[in-house]
């Protein structure tokens, strides 16, 4: 069985990438060597990891840090476990600000991790990128986004390319001088010649949409 290592050469991938897509190329060397490789040597927690993603979706950092804070007190752990999540009932989260549906996806995502159905760092090792996908998705209010973060930012996989992705279409759009963002099937076709590096051309999409709207002049709202 193949046993896949946390982190990838960034050097070599952004060298790959340079000489595969010219136009990305130019964009590497504007944008200069990313600093990702720190999230790959942290420990990592699968549960806890995709309990905070639960928290915080459709809300503001600020907003969701609040309740994550909320949620550690009432379980008086810093880890979102299966055992640590079973300790409040649905009443005390409610309490912390978090909604019916994410208690339920939260209660779902305890359950499974108790029944041994979601892989921790060690047995991801052992799984291809689609295995995990597949595994992780199974888990209510867990998407394949949030999945492509993780395997991205934690586990340091070097092929994925997150084509649903506002922030990466954006980029994408940006790189080929497109009128329009590609749509997701697109960009995974485009994608390809970036292989096996797509994550860091991911990452580099990410900066160059970030770079092109920091360049725009603040636009007046009418609560200023």
């Amino acid at each position: 069985m193949a046993r896949y290592v946390r982190g990838f050469d960034l050097d070599v991938a952004a060298a790959h990438l340079a000489k595969r897509d010219r136009k990305l190329g130019r964009w590497i060397e504007r944008i200069g060597p990313l600093d990702v490789a720190v999230g790959w040597r942290k420990p990592f927690d699968t549960t806890d990891s995709l309990a905070r993603a639960i928290l915080y979706q459709q809300l503001s950092g600020k907003a969701a840090a609040t309740i994550v804070g909320r949620v550690e007190v009432a379980l008086d752990a810093r880890k979102l476990h299966a055992d640590t999540l079973c300790r409040v009932d649905d009443a005390a989260l409610r309490a912390c600000g978090v909604s019916g549906n994410k208690t339920l996806a939260l209660r779902d995502l305890a359950a499974r991790a108790a029944r041994g159905e979601v892989p921790s760092s060690r047995e991801m090792a052992g799984l291809h990128d689609a295995d995990i996908i597949e595994r992780l998705t199974a888990v209510r209010g867990i998407g394949r986004w949030t999945v492509e973060m993780m395997l991205m930012f934690h586990l340091g996989r070097p092929d994925v390319l997150p084509v649903d992705d506002l922030g990466v279409r954006k980029g994408a759009q940006l790189l080929d001088k497109l009128d329009e963002m590609p749509k997701p099937r697109a960009l995974a076709e485009r994608g390809e010649k970036w292989g096996p590096y797509r994550t860091l051309a991911g990452l580099y999409l990410w900066r160059i949409a970030d770079s092109a709207a920091a360049a725009k002049p603040a636009v007046k709202r009418s609560q200023d």
